[in-house]
């Protein structure tokens, strides 16, 4: 397999975990936990897939993905008790899908002929729009737009420049995605764990709102 399969493949699954974890926290049923999977792990490379006018779909090209993530889904259904106790480490599958996601979307645009900045901001739409389509079906406003809450889609704006750069000042591509994956994970855990926001356009963000109001 390919560097760029691989890594799809991760994150393929720590995406649907993350969907998983999230969709038992809003108390789904079976049916609820593969949709918010099938969400979180197809969502944003459906979307640049689009964009970018590839056809099949990368998960309608392989077809083994969505049955992985049927299974993970029907198994922790099986093992409820497991998942309870994964519940904690939400952010964990959170982080490390994103990471995996933002840079397949980064490198397969970036073969795809786009310019850098339109590379990253494909890396971003991949490894965040999954979540965001995620929380939206668990009734949740989208913690990424939210005011006030831990980086998410900088993370992962400033990943995908790490792996384009990189590779773009030759370093071997493995190096290049493990970097990216590497600098978004850890830059999003951090994030939550210290609670990084933009606190400067929190406020600017609050005002404007107060002037709504």
């Amino acid at each position: 397999m390919a560097p760029i399969e691989i890594i799809e493949l991760m994150a393929v699954v720590t995406a649907s975990i993350y969907g998983i974890l999230l969709a038992a926290r809003s108390g789904l049923d079976m049916t609820g936990l593969f949709a918010v999977a099938f969400a979180a792990a197809f969502g944003g490379g459906t979307l640049r897939d689009l964009c970018l006018d590839r056809q099949p779909l990368f998960w309608v090209g392989n077809s083994h993905y969505p049955v992985i993530v049927f299974f993970l889904s029907l198994f922790s259904i099986v093992v409820p008790k497991l998942v309870l106790r994964m519940e904690r480490y939400l952010v964990v599958p959170d982080a490390l899908g994103m990471g995996l996601f933002v840079i397949a979307g980064a490198a397969i645009a970036h073969d795809a002929e786009t310019t850098l900045f339109l590379a990253a901001l494909f890396g971003v739409m991949t490894g965040a729009f999954g979540g965001v389509v995620a929380d939206i079906m668990c009734a949740r406003v989208p913690t990424t737009f939210k005011p006030g809450t831990p980086l998410n889609l900088t993370c992962c704006f400033v990943g995908a420049w790490a792996f384009l750069l990189s590779y773009h000042w030759n370093l071997p591509r493995p190096w290049a995605m493990t970097l990216g994956v590497t600098v978004v994970t850890v830059m999003r855990i951090l994030a939550v764990r210290f609670h990084w926001t933009l606190g400067p356009l929190n406020r600017f963000s609050g005002l404007i709102a107060g002037e709504k109001d």
